[in-house]
């Protein structure tokens, strides 16, 4: 289990082990959790520019691959629907064969399928590589997050995964303004702008290969002395390695512990909060121009990058607070701001149009700052021995929700409106709130065991 109470945290201090080391969990930042950061803040990119860009491409696919409103949503969800089995099959095997094997090698793969997405001739085969691609995403998503929690000291903790949310932002973002950029760039634009998506998965994969197996899998595996070998070189001598668990070893994560009565509410916070946030994220980001259209706001494509822009900024907020605010008021009043934000939006049919933009802007920035916590608190929330299963299993029913709800946005407001679909995401997120409010434990601090 995990050291901490539902509600309580832990201090911050460094106790030091009988031969004056410091424990794994509390070694002071150094040059290798750096490299370890950069290396996952390159997939987290990857990820959001790869999720991002398919927004504005399919604009200008449509008249070429003759794409209705059915075939947009879509080509729009393919890729979260693909994210949904690769999280959900990639957390136990991480559990079982380590972190390592599959985050030093899935960019390179993600890297050629994304390139390939240029030769797309058709609907369907656009669709198998938005599939294929998500299904890579969905692993990144997994392993990324798991082996950065567990190099990390947990004082730094919060903050360093939020970087996490900055980077993914800032790739969302960046392929936006990517898309802008390349719109008049002739009938070929939008596949100049998938193959894009393939460069950050290439440039990061060769420092991901130079990266150890995480010390803490290692010692949970009963394989301690690899463990402190692994420690010895990448951490110092100073630093003492994680302790050999008193507990026989495991064979890997698996579903039916995390539904038992020991973890289930932290399985269901765990996948109940991220379902609730990632719902009107992807839904509104992947056709925020569109919303803004349906709105009657002129210059959507712009409206869509104040959006973008403040998706970015509100990762930053969210890595300023993360270590500042329990992570149960940043969770709790989130939602609560976020759900008000877009009730204000579908009542706001005849406002003036930067108002609806300013009300999007303040939605994106407190939605990015809260999405940070599902690069942090889904991992603290499992033991190492569930953790990848654990934060798959979140990952895999958020990409459910927010695949199902990309699909049937366009659907939605072509039949009922967008103020109707606009309502519905505030339902989603009042939800959030009060599952949050009722259940999410407090695990600022605390110390992650073996």
């Amino acid at each position: 289990m995990i050291g901490n109470s539902d509600h309580g945290s832990v201090k911050g201090t460094r106790p030091v082990t009988s031969s004056s080391q410091l424990p794994y969990d509390d070694a002071d930042l150094g040059p290798f959790h750096l490299r370890a950061a950069v290396a996952s803040f390159g997939g987290s990119f990857s990820d959001g520019f790869g999720l991002g860009i398919i927004g504005l491409a399919l604009g200008l696919a449509t008249p070429e691959l003759g794409l209705t409103p059915f075939w947009l949503g879509l080509l729009g969800g393919a890729a979260l629907a693909g994210l949904f089995l690769g999280a959900l099959l990639t957390g136990p095997l991480a559990d079982r064969i380590g972190r390592r094997p599959i985050f030093a090698w899935n960019m390179g793969l993600l890297g050629l399928l994304s390139a390939a997405q240029f030769m797309a001739d058709s609907a369907t085969t656009l669709l198998l590589l938005r599939l294929a691609i998500g299904f890579l995403l969905g692993t990144d998503y997994v392993v990324g997050k798991t082996l950065l929690t567990e190099y990390t000291p947990r004082i730094h903790r919060g903050r360093l995964l939020s970087s996490l949310a900055v980077a993914w932002a800032a790739g969302y973002t960046s392929a936006y303004a990517t898309g802008y950029a390349l719109n008049g760039s002739g009938p070929d634009a939008w596949r100049w702008m998938l193959l894009a998506s393939a460069a950050p998965c290439l440039l990061v994969m060769p420092l991901r290969a130079l990266l150890p197996e995480s010390p803490m899998w290692l010692a949970r595996q009963g394989r301690h002395a690899e463990a402190t070998a692994v420690v010895l070189k990448h951490f110092g001598p100073g630093i003492a390695p994680p302790p050999a668990s008193s507990l026989a070893p495991r064979t890997g994560g698996h579903w039916a512990e995390l539904l038992a009565p020991a973890m289930r509410r932290r399985t269901l916070v765990a996948c109940g909060f991220f379902t609730c946030l990632v719902i009107p994220y992807f839904a509104l980001g992947t056709f925020v121009a569109r919303v803004l259209d349906a709105l009657e706001v002129q210059g959507g494509v712009m409206g869509g990058m104040v959006y973008n822009i403040a998706l970015l900024g509100g990762s930053v907020l969210g890595l300023l607070v993360m270590d500042r605010l329990p992570r149960r008021t940043l969770l709790i009043g989130s939602f609560a701001i976020t759900s008000a934000a877009m009730l204000a939006l579908s009542l706001s049919a005849q406002a003036d149009p930067w108002v609806v933009i300013a009300l999007f802007a303040v939605f994106a920035c407190v939605l990015s700052a809260a999405s940070n916590m599902s690069f942090v608190y889904v991992p603290e929330l499992f033991p190492t021995e569930l953790r990848a299963s654990g934060t798959g299993l979140a990952i895999a029913a958020s990409r459910m929700g927010s695949a199902a709800s990309t699909f049937l946005l366009p659907v939605v407001m072509a039949r009922f409106g967008a103020p109707v679909a606009l309502c519905a995401c505030c339902a989603v997120l009042a939800a959030g709130g009060l599952l949050c409010w009722r259940w999410a434990p407090e695990t600022r601090r605390v110390a992650l065991a073996t």
